[in-house]
């Protein structure tokens, strides 16, 4: 079936064949608001690409940059050496909130926050860029530790390759419910059911054993609490460093 295509506006993307959610579609999200949070709480994306006819998806740290995205990777991988060319990618996040037990297997279910970003991906070039996206992909996930560290070396430099992809296509999914089961089996069906919550959370700090005596952590790094939600602190570190 046919879908009824609509423009990218300044506050969401438009619905094409490429990112209308059919299956339970009132789940979807298209507004960008939404699917820039799911983005900006997580740290770990998986890209898919198709290679001589052969599909690959690999896991890889990611941040974005108004609509743009961003990865690093190293300059000898094959992923990397494709999308040099300009490869056309589908980027996902998937956040995990919820285990779900319902009276039917067809109704067990997890709670979730998904996004799928298509684009082209392109190689950054540019050594000043380079560069700079290098910093910016420390200092998204610790806000300015850049500053901190010493610069990559000739050999690091050249062994890492940036790589970004403007989003010409997105959508968000969302299942944020309870148990929902057929109406008969509420009583029908003695099996308990529950919903798990599931989070991810920052564990206690084990410092370096070689650390040098009398420093102290960052005030930027206040937010990695022992206990905090991982999400939470991602977006954060996001707004620290970018401001939005």
């Amino acid at each position: 079936m046919s879908t009824t295509t609509t423009e990218n506006t300044a506050e969401a993307f438009g619905v094409t064949n490429v990112n209308k959610v059919k299956r339970v579609h009132e789940r979807g999200r298209y507004d960008k608001k939404t699917v820039y949070e799911i983005l900006d709480a997580a740290l770990v994306c998986h890209i898919a690409y198709v290679i001589d006819g052969r599909p690959y998806c690999t896991p890889t740290s990611f941040w974005r940059e108004g609509d743009h995205l961003y990865w690093h990777g190293s300059s000898a991988s094959r992923m990397i050496r494709m999308q040099k060319e300009g490869l056309p990618v589908c980027l996902t996040v998937t956040h995990l909130d919820a285990l779900v037990m319902a009276r039917s297997g067809f109704h067990h279910s997890v709670n979730y926050r998904a996004v799928m970003a298509f684009g082209t991906a392109h190689f950054i070039e540019d050594p000043a860029e380079k560069l700079k996206l290098m910093d910016r992909f420390i200092d998204r996930i610790y806000p300015g530790r850049s500053r901190l560290i010493r610069q990559p070396n000739p050999q690091e430099f050249k062994a890492t390759t940036m790589m970004g992809m403007e989003i010409e296509h997105a959508s968000g999914k969302i299942r944020d419910k309870h148990v929902a089961d057929e109406e008969e089996d509420y009583e029908g069906v003695r099996a308990w059911s529950s919903l798990y919550p599931v989070t991810q959370v920052i564990g206690a700090p084990s410092a370096c054993a070689r650390q040098i005596p009398g420093l102290q952590r960052p005030d930027e790094m206040a937010d990695f609490e022992p206990g905090a939600r991982l999400d939470e602190v991602m977006t954060k570190t996001y707004r620290r460093t970018f401001g939005q």
